[in-house]
């Protein structure tokens, strides 16, 4: 018995849908794969930027060291531990002769801490006017050090402001002067093998101070001073 006959389907498929073929997209910039000059570049902005976080890193670092050891506990602590003003005295052509020795000691107190004193200059006032200046020759401080320091001032400039002047009328009497002798100065600080850049501090110490007389006699005593000091 011969099996019925199937339909003519003219070649068409009616079984499951078939998918259609998956299709890749490339997106640019994607993937594994890399343009050299884009590689390059990010190379060379990433290697920049750690070497300038490591530079201020460090930097950071090293400024912070130094203001813990260099916070005002600490500070350096200038005096001035004697004086003899010899002479001081203004003439009729607004002269002004001077002979001043002074004795200065510097402490640091740092533990970690030396100091170069790159250099020093000692300049008198008196009622406003710098009368003299003396340059003294550049030293370093080790850590926890008093260093100590002799100046001699001596000679004579013209007294041309008015305030020295009056000043000068006015203390004569009681042979007691205030003069202002301040100290500039350049230093570096040294931590270990760290050396710090040039500082450039400013030192006043305001004297008050008796003439002594050339017959040994003088119109009183010099007390030790303290200085201040601007960083």
């Amino acid at each position: 018995m011969s099996s019925p006959k199937q339909p003519h389907l003219n070649g068409a498929y009616y079984g499951p849908s078939i998918p259609p073929p998956s299709k890749s997209y490339h997106r640019p910039g994607s993937g594994s794969s890399c343009n050299p000059f884009s590689c390059l570049c990010g190379c060379v902005f990433n290697l920049i930027f750690k070497i300038l976080f490591t530079v201020l890193f460090t930097a950071g670092l090293v400024i912070f060291l130094f203001w813990l050891a260099l916070r005002p506990i600490n500070r350096v602590k200038f005096h001035v531990t004697d004086a003899a003003l010899t002479q001081f005295s203004l003439n009729n052509n607004n002269t002004l002769y001077y002979n001043l020795d002074l004795n200065l000691t510097i402490r640091n107190p740092n533990k970690h801490i030396g100091i170069y004193y790159d250099r020093v200059e000692a300049r008198a006032f008196y009622g406003g006017q710098r009368f003299t200046s003396k340059t003294l020759p550049r030293f370093y401080q080790g850590k926890k050090n008093t260093t100590e320091l002799n100046v001699v001032l001596n000679g004579q400039d013209i007294a041309v402001n008015n305030d020295l002047l009056s000043d000068y009328n006015s203390e004569k009497s009681s042979g007691v002067y205030s003069i202002d002798v301040k100290l500039y100065l350049r230093v570096r600080f040294k931590l270990r093998d760290v050396k710090t850049p040039r500082f450039k501090p400013k030192i006043e110490c305001d004297l008050k101070l008796p003439l002594d007389s050339n017959n040994g006699t003088a119109s009183g005593t010099f007390e030790t001073t303290k200085c201040g000091f601007d960083w």
